[in-house]
């Protein structure tokens, strides 16, 4: 694997590339070769919504790409309303970037769209983290509209970002774990994504409560190797459903972190990522 000088994620550029007509943004850094790492990111996300500890760690030795999906951030497009039309534009957008094969690493509703690659495009993908996430069809998914909208109003009074609550749980070590979390998503100050419009807000919670109403995929089929992460209390994602959906990929493994929510892996990141990098290189 060649090597590369060095970058940080919060240093990383922003580039764009024509997938099907419609600008996407992506940013990618680390070792070039190799399998290259795709991450998919959470409901409301943009790409400086990622732990710069998880990506900079994984890119310590991995190629690491991050991309806007269609209408999020800076990308172009409007969101579509399904997370399979969602699996779709990343398939497009891997093919667009000329990759043949990668690894996908996706969080949350990134989780979502990550499986539907697997389905859609089994021939791109080598393995997969699946982190705080569950199948479609999963108990309780449907509801993570009103989960979040309870979230959203409490930020608003509180005037605390809804991750506080979303993200981590609300004793001592939580608090600390998301104002730790949301500093370092803060820490890049120049050439900041676009942050996520309303209509696209709209656009995945109505995905995600109708893959919550969705008739479960055969998840038998995904052949790759899994890793499968959450805490062990995760209120938008139910942690039952990450472990249902470990036991149905026949080739899955599991980890739950002690003491801690849908933001499991931000919060344990320092277990995570050497974990997440053995995962990878075996």
């Amino acid at each position: 694997m060649k090597t590369t000088k060095s970058m940080k994620w919060i240093h990383t550029p922003t580039r764009t590339i024509d997938v099907g007509g419609v600008p996407f943004a992506y940013r990618e850094l680390g070792p070039t070769g190799g399998v290259p790492v795709v991450f998919l990111h959470h409901l409301m996300a943009v790409l400086d919504d990622w732990d710069p500890r998880i990506i900079d760690g994984i890119a310590a030795r991995r190629r690491v790409i991050a991309f806007d999906n269609r209408g999020v951030g800076a990308s172009g497009g409007s969101v579509p309303p399904d997370v399979a039309d969602m699996g779709r534009d990343a398939v497009a957008f891997i093919r667009a970037r000329g990759l043949e094969k990668v690894d996908l690493l996706g969080f949350s509703l990134g989780g979502g769209v990550a499986q539907m690659v697997a389905l859609q495009a089994p021939e791109l993908v080598r393995r997969i983290i699946l982190a705080g996430t569950g199948p479609r069809g999963g108990g309780g998914i449907k509801e993570i509209n009103k989960v979040a909208v309870r979230a959203y109003v409490k930020s608003a009074l509180t005037l605390k970002d809804a991750r506080t609550f979303l993200f981590f749980p609300r004793d001592a070590e939580g608090r600390r774990a998301a104002k730790d979390y949301l500093a370092r998503l803060r820490e890049r100050t120049q050439n900041r994504d676009e942050k996520i419009s309303l209509q696209a807000r709209r656009a995945q919670l109505k995905a995600i409560r109708a893959a919550g109403l969705h008739a479960p995929d055969d998840l038998s089929v995904i052949t790759q190797p899994v890793f499968v992460a959450n805490g062990d209390n995760d209120l938008m994602v139910a942690s039952s459903n990450s472990a249902d959906m470990a036991r149905r990929i026949p080739n899955a493994r599991l980890k739950i972190y002690p003491n801690s929510g849908h933001g499991g892996v931000f919060q344990h990141h320092r277990e995570f990522v050497p974990e997440a990098l053995e995962f990878l290189d075996d």
